[in-house]
């Protein structure tokens, strides 16, 4: 990192793979990893977008087994190295060193923002391993700096060379973002990071807040593919930080490419903020949800936006998926009642 403003990770093969309902295959992962390869991208994440081990009832079942979606990953890579999510007691340590075997250098444990110390045990591990282990602060807009800090300096004391601030729900305003990264940055002896959403329109601007106050590293997914209403768009990030004179390693124009050749086209209307995406972000509500909450809001005939604000009013977090049906079939009685 000592010829770039900050390292970039691209989350499309993990995070996007909420948009797609989890169906990547072996061939799409290979043709966008050696794009994003080409364009000089540093990490590239793959792997379920509930992380290792999330194919299931709970979270939506694998098209393709992610273990053959990350092999097919590292053959494909040149110079970038790979990147694989773990939520611990969704995916479990022997997930972790089958990554180490194939090849993956770059280990992200990920829990609720004041659920750090459920970490412990993974972030060791992908250090015995020999892996580079990032935390992943989820849903931090949800935690006060100053907690967030608290939570972060236990990452950082299990061994985590990086901790990220995720604001998983897209619901940070730059303001929050500053406030978040910047006591992560001056609190913390290791790198802190930034992995933005876009329901509120703001993940660049939250990005490049994020950098202005000490992140070194940040995250994108080509053509904003995510959950909710998106990502940060990995092309837009890049090409406004080639044009704020910061470098990234990674040729804007070929980052494009990606986004417009190989990523766009899987999901066309990614990017659009709709109603629903952007009550993801004024809600406060766990990007991965949004499909959940639209199927049983047709299984039910409820408004999706009521499932969300419902969601929202009771503070619903990652691992809870299952009271998504549970307030959705409470909206099915209350309108039958009226």
């Amino acid at each position: 990192m000592t010829d770039t403003a900050f390292r970039l990770t691209d989350s499309t093969l993990r995070d996007g793979s909420h948009a797609l309902s989890h169906r990547y295959t072996t061939e799409q992962v290979a043709s966008i990893v050696r794009g994003l390869d080409a364009a000089g991208v540093p990490v590239i994440e793959v792997s379920h977008g509930d992380g290792l081990g999330g194919s299931s009832f709970n979270y939506g079942f694998s098209g393709t087994d992610e273990r053959e979606l990350v092999s097919a990953a590292v053959g494909a890579a040149t110079t970038a190295r790979i990147a694989v999510l773990l939520l611990p007691g969704i995916g479990v340590a022997d997930d972790l060193r089958d990554m180490a075997d194939r090849g993956v250098a770059v280990a992200r444990i990920a829990t609720h923002c004041t659920e750090a110390d459920i970490s412990s045990q993974h972030i060791r591990l992908a250090k015995r391993l020999g892996m580079e282990a990032v935390g992943f602060l989820m849903m931090a807009h949800m935690a006060e700096p100053a907690e967030l800090l608290d939570q972060a300096r236990l990452m950082e004391s299990y061994g985590a060379d990086c901790v990220y601030v995720v604001d998983s729900a897209g619901a940070m305003t730059t303001a929050d973002a500053r406030a978040r990264v910047g006591t992560l940055a001056e609190g913390l002896g290791c790198q802190v990071g930034h992995h933005a959403h876009n329901n509120l329109s703001l993940a660049v601007a939250n990005s490049l807040a994020a950098l202005d106050v000490g992140a070194s590293q940040l995250d994108g997914c080509c053509a904003g593919l995510g959950a909710g209403a998106g990502n940060c768009p990995t092309e837009v990030l890049v090409a406004t930080c080639d044009k704020l004179g910061l470098a990234t390693g990674v040729d804007p124009l070929e980052a494009m490419g990606v986004a417009e050749d190989l990523v766009r086209p899987l999901r066309p209307e990614m990017g659009v903020i709709d109603r629903a995406g952007l009550l993801l972000g004024y809600a406060g509500v766990y990007g991965s949800f949004l499909l959940h909450a639209q199927r049983a809001a047709a299984r039910y005939g409820v408004d999706v936006g009521e499932i969300l604000l419902e969601l929202g009013r009771r503070r619903i977090v990652g691992g809870q998926e299952d009271m998504i049906l549970d307030v959705a079939l409470e909206l099915a009685r209350q309108e039958a009642r009226a």
